[in-house]
């Protein structure tokens, strides 16, 4: 019964981190991965990486991929369809090709660079939203824009992480020949279109109707489990089918009580265990030898999505302030990053000697992005200086 024990460690450090990084303005993921750090092998080493951490950590991060389909907001994408995809589509080359670039000059393979530059074409703008509410900018052009790309972004990101794991993974998904492998993942993005048209709302409708009071939830639990399970067996991350059960069920009109109550589920056990999991596989002994690499790929990580997303915003008729605006918007990696890393180091794509490094990196263009948000935001002259 000692994972009674560990669990309950795990929930009452990432509690208070996440309460000490509120409170000094700093993401709640950022104490909770902190949390991990401290109780692991890099520092006290009370709690080691075990079967148990790694089941509900795979559980969090369906969870969390779940909500994060759930909270993509397909109308704001209909309504901001051009920017939006045009700022995501170069937002994503440009991390891809010039960090992926660089990585191989550094001395990686092409599989380990094209999936270092994977993760960085993440973006989390849950931070980006919160300064823009606080600036009230969020209703501005610039802000819309930012929405929209997100939604786009996410689905790119996913997608090709998906696609990347299944075809040079050495995971369990990766057990087919490349030419069957492609054909199932194109058959299961068509059961994801008739899930989002057809069968989810059709279940979700059928669960109301249910006598449990839980079956809403229930229902959509089934739903997001399911989807998990098929993409994995097609030959997928796991998380595409997390991902896209949710944005099935955002479409539906139940969005709101799902959200709380998988959040509530998700938020109070398998996420934060999942965060731990990241800083239980960090070390810190290696980490001085690497910092000209950590500087390098953190100067790269935030001029990619600045200045390329700011380009996709200006091919889409934004002018220079709102451009600027939407590239600071997008440099956020957050906990979409650390989602495509800790995948990656699981699917044998990220060097474990670089582990360390690629999650200080994503931590620090997190902290900065919200200084460059609100830089952006004041040198319009329409927000003033607080």
């Amino acid at each position: 019964m000692g994972y009674l024990g560990t669990l309950a460690l795990i929930l009452a450090a990432t509690m208070l981190l996440a309460h000490f990084s509120l409170q000094i303005g700093v993401p709640a993921v950022i104490g909770e991965l902190l949390a991990g750090i401290i109780l692991g092998p890099a520092l006290l080493g009370w709690v080691a990486p075990s079967h148990l951490v790694s089941e509900f950590s795979e559980i969090g991060v369906i969870i969390l991929m779940f909500i994060a389909g759930l909270e993509s907001d397909l109308t704001m994408l209909k309504k901001y369809f051009r920017p939006g995809v045009l700022v995501a589509v170069i937002g994503v080359i440009f991390p891809i090709a010039l960090i992926g670039g660089f990585a191989m000059v550094w001395g990686f393979d092409f599989t380990a660079a094209s999936f270092l530059g994977i993760t960085f074409a993440a973006t989390s703008v849950s931070i980006s939203v919160e300064v823009l509410k606080e600036l009230n900018a969020l209703d501005s052009r610039g802000g819309a824009t930012i929405l929209g790309a997100a939604v786009v972004d996410d689905i790119l990101t996913v997608i090709i992480l998906s696609v990347a794991v299944g075809m040079f993974g050495t995971g369990d998904g990766n057990k087919w020949p490349l030419w069957l492998t492609l054909l199932l993942q194109l058959a299961f993005f068509a059961v994801i279109f008739f899930v989002v048209k057809w069968a989810a709302p059709y279940l979700m409708h059928l669960a109301e109707r249910l006598l449990p009071g839980s079956a809403v939830m229930v229902m959509s639990l089934l739903l997001c489990l399911t989807m998990a399970f098929l993409a994995d067996q097609f030959g997928l991350s796991a998380v595409i089918g997390a991902f896209f059960a949710g944005v099935a069920v955002s479409e539906t009109p139940y969005r709101e009580e799902v959200d709380v109550s998988i959040g509530a589920i998700g938020y109070a056990l398998f996420i934060p265990v999942f965060f731990v999991s990241i800083g239980l596989n960090m070390r810190l002994d290696g980490l001085l030898q690497d910092l000209p690499f950590i500087a390098i790929i953190t100067v790269l990580a935030l001029l990619t999505k600045w200045v390329g997303c700011g380009l996709g915003a200006k091919m889409a008729g934004l002018d220079n302030h709102d451009a600027g605006v939407v590239g600071a918007g997008m440099v956020s990696r957050g906990e979409m990053a650390l989602i495509v890393a800790q995948i990656g180091f699981d699917a044998h794509l990220l060097d474990k000697d670089f582990y360390s490094a690629v999650i200080l990196t994503i931590i620090l263009t997190t902290l900065i992005a919200p200084f460059m948000l609100k830089r952006a935001l004041r040198q319009g002259g329409d927000v003033a200086e607080q």
